[in-house]
């Protein structure tokens, strides 16, 4: 059987574990609404969308938030759980001195069918926060059955005006839930 080859997105000769900010969207996989629903508060004419999470929701929030704990070189920026994907900016900062010390781990082992993963690199960071939350639903909630998309999208932020403009897709997410492919429902 031939496998197609899959496009990559990431730049073939940038190190990932070096300092900077990051865009990352991770997806559930075939886009299932496992993490809740955007709710409609507010007025009429001055509706207010907000992402209630279910309990799945709440454990990718939980090992989310956590990241710095087990990558002590991160910091966690603006992000977002939606229904189906997170948005989230992650920052590596290796001046910090936690960085030599810090262990690098997650509390799952996270394997890789796509060759060597750098240590302390973004894709460590995500390969870990995703192991760790598909195992816990799964013991958790077997019978959903849930899993993640292969890989995950990132962007490298360049300057600071990317950064900004990146915070604000983010936080605008709820409110443009409306106008994404993947939902099944229109406010």
């Amino acid at each position: 059987m031939k496998y197609k080859q899959q496009k990559q997105y990431r730049y073939k000769d940038y190190d990932y574990s070096q300092s900077g900010f990051y865009f990352v969207t991770i997806c559930t996989k075939n886009h299932q609404m496992f993490f809740g629903d955007i709710v409609k508060l507010g007025t009429e004419h001055c509706p207010i969308y907000k992402m209630k999470l279910s309990e799945i929701g709440k454990i990718a929030e939980k090992y989310w938030l956590e990241i710095p704990k087990h990558f002590s070189f991160v910091n966690l920026d603006e992000w977002i759980i939606m229904s189906n994907h997170i948005h989230g900016i992650i920052e590596i900062d290796k001046s910090s001195s936690e960085f030599k010390v810090g262990t690098g781990q997650c509390p799952v082992p996270t394997g890789s069918s796509f060759g060597h993963v750098t240590p302390k690199s973004l894709s460590t960071i995500i390969g870990s926060f995703k192991a760790i939350v598909t195992k816990t639903i799964n013991q958790k909630y077997s019978e959903n059955n849930f899993s993640w998309q292969p890989r995950f999208h990132d962007r490298i932020i360049r300057n600071e005006k990317e950064l900004d403009a990146i915070r604000k897709y983010v936080c605008e997410n709820p409110v443009k839930w409306h106008l994404d492919k993947y939902n099944p429902v229109n406010f």
